[in-house]
């Protein structure tokens, strides 16, 4: 997937036939019985420099596989690429260096901190294990890191209940700068946010992206955000990727009826336009068994016969428009 796009930006972080299962047990000796397929072969890349937004509903596993591409969660298998190097054939005194360039930003930013520790020396943490400068250029690094991202020195001495909800979330971005990485994943940072707050985040990430040069993966459920940041977007359903494309295409022409339907649930700021809704009919199947063929076809407006026979490969229907559709792909 990625040899024909190297034209376009070196890749920073590729994802090879990712998979996610996590084991279900039962009875007296806690037998695994079934899996919940999270995540079930998902490929894609992210090229340096760039934001890539995943989106999806809740359940979908983009967050799933975020954490996974840390090994926060180990992989069932597949591959995940940093910089050439395989980072899950890494034993872990090998992963340490990859860590320090890849970070994380939680979605909750409160239980993400110890409510034991100051923040000053939340942020400083990561300095300390990867024994980044001495104990004054660390403090140094923490004081300017803070500063970057609207926060006073003062604050360093105080605890995470004595901010707010923006607050923490600068601190979790804060905290993930520190060690200066090349990649974070952005694990829905906004979505616990109020409006006006947002906006301020967002800007912050925007402009540490173009100050550092920093590399996103951007996981969102709201597409209105990820317009707004992603230079690219992918869109998951039941632990599948089913359409991959620039901002401007996917916005301009989606070809899955996912993305369709998720488009249409987008409100317009303008009380005398009405957008046609699409209603997806019935609930989100159980990733413990999901359906034969394309997993979306029991709710699929456009479904035909062979998407519940037969399930769709992910392929390039338009150059870099990648889909998993019949539908999509006898239409073009």
């Amino acid at each position: 997937m990625s040899n024909d796009n190297t034209r376009k930006g070196e890749i920073l972080v590729e994802v090879r036939n990712l998979v996610k299962y996590f084991p279900v047990r039962a009875g007296l000796l806690q037998r695994v019985v079934n899996h919940v397929k999270a995540v079930d072969d998902v490929s894609f890349f992210v090229r340096k420099g760039e934001t890539l937004g995943l989106v999806g509903e809740s359940g979908c596993g983009k967050t799933t596989v975020g954490r996974t591409m840390l090994r926060l969660i180990e992989p069932t298998s597949g591959s995940v690429m940093f910089n050439g190097q395989n980072v899950f054939s890494m034993k872990p005194g090998g992963l340490k260096p990859i860590r320090r360039e890849m970070q994380i930003i939680f979605q909750d930013p409160y239980a993400s901190l110890d409510p034991r520790v100051p923040i000053g020396e939340s942020i400083m943490e990561g300095l300390h294990i990867h024994k980044v400068g001495t104990p004054k250029e660390r403090y140094e690094i923490m004081r300017e890191t803070m500063k970057r991202v609207g926060l006073e020195d003062y604050h360093a001495r105080r605890y995470p209940h004595e901010f707010s909800g923006g607050q923490r979330q600068r601190i979790g971005i804060a905290r993930a700068l520190a060690l200066r990485p090349s990649f974070i994943i952005c694990d829905e940072p906004v979505s616990a946010l109020d409006v006006s707050i947002q906006s301020q985040v967002l800007n912050i990430l925007k402009d540490l992206q173009q100050e550092f040069g920093l590399t996103y993966l951007f996981i969102a459920h709201n597409l209105s955000v990820v317009e707004h940041v992603s230079d690219r977007v992918a869109v998951m359903y039941l632990g599948k990727m089913v359409e991959l494309t620039t901002r401007e295409e996917l916005f301009r022409n989606p070809l899955h009826p996912y993305t369709k339907a998720l488009m249409s649930a987008i409100p317009i700021p303008n009380p005398r336009m009405k957008r046609q809704r699409i209603i997806l009919k019935g609930d989100v199947p159980s990733p413990l068994n999901p359906p034969k063929g394309c997993r979306f076809h029991p709710r699929c407006p456009a479904a035909v016969e062979k998407c519940s026979q037969e399930e769709p490969q992910f392929k390039e229907l338009a150059p870099e428009h990648w889909v998993a559709c019949w539908v999509a792909e006898g239409n073009l």
